[in-house]
């Protein structure tokens, strides 16, 4: 598996975990989620920390730290902007309410329509075919199509070419 399609699945289990528990400060739940998320800790037969304890997040080596970084850009962007992804989604659901769909489904199309509207060193197929495979990775049989159903109608708006990064000709 790539390192960003890894990046990608540790976004939407952070988005995921944020829209069934809102944190009250982002950026603690941010160094807490990477420290779980951390190789060391992961070897660490003696878990992660009780909560209340503070902790530091090791060093990570190169690639680790570049997924690390990747995936909390997308993080950052995905709450940021979170009203208008979730508009967006709205719009091309028809007669599904945001709150119905699978909460797994919802963050994965936040995430995937934040990589095509902002991220233009991402062409808007990787986004959905990521999103797509995430999909059907973690959530329900039915979800891959639903997911890029609503994609596809997504990037059929967009002024940018499908296939290459913007300026790519």
């Amino acid at each position: 598996m790539g390192k960003r399609r890894l990046a990608r699945e540790r976004a939407v289990q952070f988005l995921f975990q944020c829209d069934l528990n809102p944190p009250e400060d982002i950026e603690a739940a941010l160094r807490e989620f990477w420290i779980t998320q951390h190789p060391a800790t992961i070897a660490d037969e003696d878990g992660p920390a009780r909560w209340g304890e503070t902790r530091e997040l090791p060093p990570l080596s190169g690639s680790d730290a570049a997924l690390q970084v990747f995936a909390t850009e997308l993080i950052r962007g995905v709450i940021e902007r979170r009203d208008e992804l979730d508009e967006r989604i709205r719009k091309y659901a028809k007669n599904w309410d945001l709150k119905r769909m699978a909460t797994v489904d919802r963050n994965i199309m936040r995430l995937a329509i934040y990589e095509m509207l902002y991220r233009l060193d991402i062409p808007p197929v990787v986004s959905i075919n990521e999103a797509v495979d995430i999909a059907k990775r973690y959530s329900t049989d039915d979800s891959g199509k639903f997911v890029n159903g609503i994609l596809d109608q997504v990037r059929a708006e967009l002024l940018r070419p499908a296939r290459t990064v913007d300026g790519d000709l």
